[in-house]
């Protein structure tokens, strides 16, 4: 079982307050319980309990009714802390970059000093395009990039390198912009390599969790740091947590730059404003009534020019994006069936578009949602003609 006095600590060292803590357990325990019923199994005084949970629901922890008696239930802990988890990677980040000008500053010191250590290789920009093909032909388990424009225009150049590495059944997982998913330096990557998208601010090759090669996208030039075990698994481990966090692509392989794009566009859009509109619309309203098409209409995105199957298809990307979710449509007995395998509501904001969709082509719909708490979540649109 477990120790609910040790989460409530944890969640201290996260910032949250004492009441915060233990509040937010009780939640995720109990799942939707009345404030009362909060204060009796959290052991909050009454008096303390409603200002807490407005400070949760600030924090976006939790979601409070507007009924009497006041309701009140935890977003899902992989929701509720991603801001959390970003912000705990940006400071590993700026722990690197402290430690890189501490490193320099050391350096400039024993220079001053008559000695001067050297522990890596550096390459002129026309030496960094083959350093870079043989680190790839000589890494015996595992590639992890990140790179800008200017190093997947250099992985683009290593197409040869790659399907090498590929029938050894090495692990080879890419980080690219969002912005370059499509591309034609993208397209060259061959199948078998993954690739997610992320806010990637460097070009960084880590081989074998040992070896690096970092890339200056100014000037081309780089550094090869060999056999630095310790700074090879930090930076390794610095991957691996923004990978958990980045967005898949496998969805848009076959889709052109500006579909992707779109595609891209509006799941920033809806991970910004979606899914807390439709949250609140149903908490007042007991429906889904808020217009997801002007919203996106707003925000560049518009949807109405498009054909019935060419929205299908955006979203079923869209969803298997971010919550392993997919759109079919039987057209023999108009039918839409939306899947998420996430529960809390991450299909809600796909299924009002597309009803919204339906409506301003002037389609009749009927929404029936269905919530398994072990297979997701699952939402049918019957569609009539007007």
């Amino acid at each position: 079982m477990v120790n609910e006095h040790s989460l409530t600590v944890s969640l201290e060292e996260f910032g949250l307050s004492k009441y915060e803590a233990q509040a937010y357990v009780a939640l995720i325990s109990k799942g939707t319980i009345s404030a009362s019923e909060l204060s009796y199994y959290s052991d909050i005084p009454r008096t303390k309990v409603y200002p807490t949970l407005l400070k949760l629901e600030n924090k976006k922890l939790v979601i409070i009714s507007k009924s009497k008696p006041i309701m009140c239930t935890a977003i899902a802990p992989e929701d509720a802390f991603d801001s959390v988890i970003h912000e705990q990677i940006n400071k590993v980040n700026a722990m690197n970059t402290l430690v890189s000008k501490l490193k320099k500053a050391s350096e400039e010191s024993r220079k001053s000093r008559g000695s001067e250590e050297k522990r890596y290789y550096q390459l002129s920009a026309n030496n960094v395009l083959n350093q870079l093909r043989k680190m790839i032909d000589g890494s015996k388990s595992s590639i992890q990039i990140a790179v800008d424009q200017w190093g997947l225009g250099l992985i683009s150049e290593c197409k040869e390198q790659l399907l090498s590495v590929n029938r050894r059944n090495l692990d080879v997982k890419i980080l690219v912009p969002t912005t370059l998913i499509g591309s034609e330096a993208y397209r060259t990557i061959p199948d078998g390599v993954k690739i997610r998208a992320s806010d990637v601010v460097q070009n960084c090759f880590i081989f074998d969790e040992t070896e690096l090669l970092m890339v200056s996208d100014e000037n081309g030039k780089g550094v090869n740091f060999s056999s630095t075990e310790i700074l090879g698994n930090n930076q390794s481990k610095l991957f691996t947590n923004i990978w958990k966090n980045a967005i898949k692509t496998e969805s848009l392989a076959d889709m052109t730059k500006s579909e992707s794009q779109e595609i891209y566009k509006i799941i920033k859009i809806i991970n910004e404003n979606g899914l807390n509109h439709i949250l609140n619309s149903i908490i007042v309203s007991k429906k889904l009534d808020i217009d997801m098409i002007k919203l996106l209409e707003k925000n560049g995105v518009n949807l109405k020019t498009k054909s019935l199957d060419d929205v299908i298809e955006m979203i079923d990307a869209a969803m298997q994006i971010m919550c392993s979710g997919h759109v079919n449509f039987d057209a023999n007995n108009k039918n839409i069936t939306i899947e998420s395998k996430l529960n809390s509501g991450h299909s809600l904001p796909w299924v009002s578009i597309l009803d919204g969709y339906l409506q301003k082509k002037g389609y009749k719909t009927r929404i029936v949602f269905q919530n398994n708490s072990t297979k997701g979540e699952k939402t049918h649109i019957k569609i009539t003609k007007n």
